[in-house]
């Protein structure tokens, strides 16, 4: 009897229920840990409490929307056991452990319970964060990317704390941010330097990178920063503990008041906090009040391009950034920030002087040219890296060779498919010294386990106007300012069609169409 009467138990103490909830006879007030093997149940309660979690969120939400410069005092009791339920199930199951070696199923084995005990440390002050693990990962050019691993526990926590600040922050990031930030991706900043470039008189383009972010970020200004939102001092004495913490490598455990330990959950948005007020304020500022022409910004992290109408103002720009990031203890990496001539008229302009082809710039794993369309009009072009095809293909023949002996392939490979079929058509003609693999046998296998390419994304502008349905062209005097006014807001129509783009931003796309031809 898994609902009889005789079942309860003793140590069992009834809550008041919520007034709207539905009374039964698997008694919705027992707690979870005690509801053995009462599945209904226990997701019925956890959908309350989702739901219960959401609420609250939004609340924050709108108080931060609609109060600029409150300051939030009462937040700590927001990371509530739903809170942390939702956040441990957000969580990678297959991550890397932490110092702890806690994996993510021996937590869920007696998740209620462990939830349970953390949100009482958490809640009493006895929290106390574990040092991160140091790992290695390589690079595309070959060099190794440290990354710091937290604790599973500590994972759990900083999701629920990011969940919370989300509410607060996504209402203060500018539009001109992509990077980690909830319903936005490398494809919208994308999209979004396509349509400037294509939308504005862009001639000079600035690619900047910021030389080892996430390991100079001041502590001290970060915390000057969220002091900016964050009135509750528990909260910000939570960060401090991840942020001193510190990175356990080689026995040893490195404590810096630098950096934020980039792999950790909530380092990403501590980062998005720290440029926001050190560079993103100010440069939509500087664009308003100093641009003489046309001006564009997309930041995706640390990696950000600019783009100018004029020279004067891209060089004025540079100037002035390098002075206002020093004041925040970062600087601009020299080899991989650079000014070139790009756009519309920077292809005539290089052929006038004898230099060639214009300069090309990379930007999210994509290599940006000037291209000219069938009509001769002006087109940009985008392919993927080099070094970052070349690294991949070499991925790709590593994995075959160990597979070498296998089995005719165990699942197909959508990618690369003339380099693949090449590298696996002379993989397996190695197999044996007889090389008896017929062309029409291998071509079979192409078409079998390969599939041909399709393009699966629309083009840059029509999904910039459908996923910011109200963006518009501000004129202030000479310059044109572009302004988002929401963030990303996907619409759920299947086909890439005229029936997805909304009625509101449909006219709205018409006449920006008819304004850009006419322009040409």
């Amino acid at each position: 009897m898994m609902h009889g009467r005789g079942k309860s138990d003793s140590a069992i103490v009834a809550a008041k229920p919520a007034n709207n909830a539905e009374r039964s006879a698997a008694e919705p007030v027992e707690p979870r840990a005690e509801a053995k093997g009462n599945a209904d149940q226990q997701s019925t309660r956890r959908a309350q409490s989702r739901v219960n979690v959401s609420q609250a969120l939004e609340r924050i939400r709108q108080v931060a929307k609609e109060r600029k410069k409150e300051r939030f005092t009462a937040l700590f009791h927001h990371i509530s056991i739903g809170l942390l339920d939702e956040a441990f199930f957000e969580l990678k199951q297959d991550a890397a452990p932490g110092v702890d070696d806690l994996t993510w199923q021996d937590y869920e084995a007696n998740l209620e319970r462990n939830l349970e005990d953390l949100h009482e440390r958490v809640q009493r002050g006895a929290y106390r964060a574990l040092p991160s693990r140091r790992t290695y990962i390589p690079k595309p050019d070959g060099r190794q990317r440290p990354l710091a691993i937290a604790a599973l526990e500590d994972k759990i926590v900083q999701r629920a704390t990011v969940a919370l600040l989300n509410a607060i922050y996504e209402e203060d990031f500018l539009g001109l941010s992509y990077g980690f930030r909830p319903g936005r991706c490398a494809h919208d900043a994308l999209d979004a330097l396509f349509v400037g470039i294509n939308s504005t008189k862009v001639n000079w383009i600035l690619d900047a990178d910021i030389r080892s972010f996430f390991d100079e970020i001041s502590q001290q200004w970060l915390v000057r920063f969220l002091e900016h939102r964050i009135g509750d001092r528990r909260i910000i004495r939570l960060i401090q503990k991840w942020l001193k913490v510190g990175v356990l490598e080689n026995g040893i455990v490195a404590v810096s008041d630098r950096g934020t330990g980039q792999g950790s959950v909530i380092s990403p948005l501590l980062a998005n906090i720290y440029l926001h007020y050190a560079l993103d304020l100010w440069a939509e500022r500087w664009r308003r009040r100093e641009a003489t022409g046309d001006m564009i910004f997309v930041r995706y992290a640390d990696d950000f391009i600019v783009g100018f109408q004029h020279e004067a103002d891209a060089r004025r720009f540079l100037d002035e950034m390098r002075k206002r990031l020093q004041e925040f203890a970062l600087s601009l990496h020299p080899d991989k920030t650079r000014l070139i001539k790009f756009g519309r008229f920077a292809a005539a302009n290089r052929e006038q002087r004898g230099l060639g082809k214009p300069e090309t710039f990379n930007f999210l794993g994509f290599t940006f040219m000037c291209g000219k369309s069938r009509q001769g009009f002006f087109l940009l072009k985008r392919k993927t890296r080099r070094d970052r095809m070349r690294a991949k293909l070499r991925m790709v023949k590593q994995e075959m060779r160990r597979r070498m002996h296998q089995p005719i392939p165990e699942r197909a490979l959508a990618v690369f498919r003339a380099e693949i079929a090449r590298s696996w058509h002379r993989v397996l003609n190695r197999r044996s010294q007889k090389a008896n693999l017929t062309r029409a046998r291998m071509d079979k296998l192409i078409d079998d386990w390969l599939p041909k390419p399709r393009i699966l994304h629309p083009w840059p502008d029509k999904r910039f106007a459908v996923t910011h349905p109200r963006w518009e062209k501000l004129w202030g005097g000479r310059r044109r300012l572009w302004h988002l006014h929401r963030p990303y807001e996907p619409m759920e129509v299947a086909p890439w069609s005229k029936s997805m783009i909304s009625a509101e931003a449909w006219p709205r796309l018409i006449r920006s169409r008819l304004w850009w031809w006419s322009s040409r």
